[in-house]
């Protein structure tokens, strides 16, 4: 299976351009992510899970986390056509390049946010990412259940998580 094909990469798709929740496609990337062997943070998939949280941050108006992550995302993305091409193929991932560096020029220039689609360009990732459109539930784009996704989930877990990391580095 193509990379860009797995179920998990569809629904980021679907999530990015449908309804715009980046916070799902986070999730859903990462679960992918996890799933691959040997994996590294310096894995392709790495450059579309900080793109999406760079966006998110954007949304809710953190500028400098957004303008931090995007960048990120797009060094990592720089060498990708060459490096991981099966992470670009079927997409039209100069556009997608063209756009990150659109966004960043909006942080920069402090307008506001903005955000675009990736266009796909394989008719039959086109296909694919159709038919789960069809049988995926959205949230509704703009909702405050979108935007503020991570506020208003219980995050007891992470809080715990933090809160012990943190006590860690007091010693």
């Amino acid at each position: 299976m193509k990379p860009l094909h797995n179920p998990l990469f569809l629904k980021f798709i679907v999530y990015f351009n449908e309804n715009q929740d980046y916070f799902e496609c986070h999730e859903v990337l990462e679960e992918y992510w996890k799933s691959i062997p040997n994996r590294t943070k310096d894995h392709p998939l790495t450059a579309y899970i900080l793109l999406s949280t760079g966006i998110y941050h954007f949304r809710r108006d953190n500028k400098v986390g957004a303008q931090r992550t995007l960048r990120k995302a797009y060094s990592r993305m720089e060498t990708m056509t060459v490096d991981y091409p099966e992470y670009t193929d079927g997409i039209d991932f100069n556009l997608l390049c063209k756009d990150i560096n659109k966004m960043l020029s909006q942080l920069k220039n402090d307008e506001s946010y903005r955000t675009f689609k990736i266009h796909i360009i394989s008719d039959e990732l086109e296909s694919l990412v159709n038919d789960l459109q069809l049988v995926l539930e959205l949230l509704p784009t703009g909702s405050d259940d979108v935007i503020h996704k991570h506020m208003l989930r219980d995050r007891s877990d992470i809080l715990l998580i933090r809160d012990k990391k943190k006590k860690g580095r007091e010693y």
